[in-house]
């Protein structure tokens, strides 16, 4: 899990616990895309740790001869 991902995550909750507080449903929304993001994050981070050879982003200008 990233730093990224829990931050969205976290925060996500938040704003989503705040706004079914307050009644905003604007704000209980942004909450849930949040957390949306956050799990996206997550699942492409934990994709490309499962690809052989691949240890995280790469400068696509450098190649391996070089």
């Amino acid at each position: 899990m990233t730093h990224g991902s829990s931050k969205d995550k976290l925060t996500g909750k938040a704003k989503e616990a705040m706004g079914k507080l307050t009644g905003n449903r604007r704000k209980e929304a942004e909450g849930k895309a949040d957390q949306a993001k956050g799990r996206a994050k997550e699942a492409v981070d934990d994709a490309q740790k499962r690809i052989p050879g691949r240890s995280g982003p790469k400068d696509p200008l450098i190649t391996d001869d070089e």
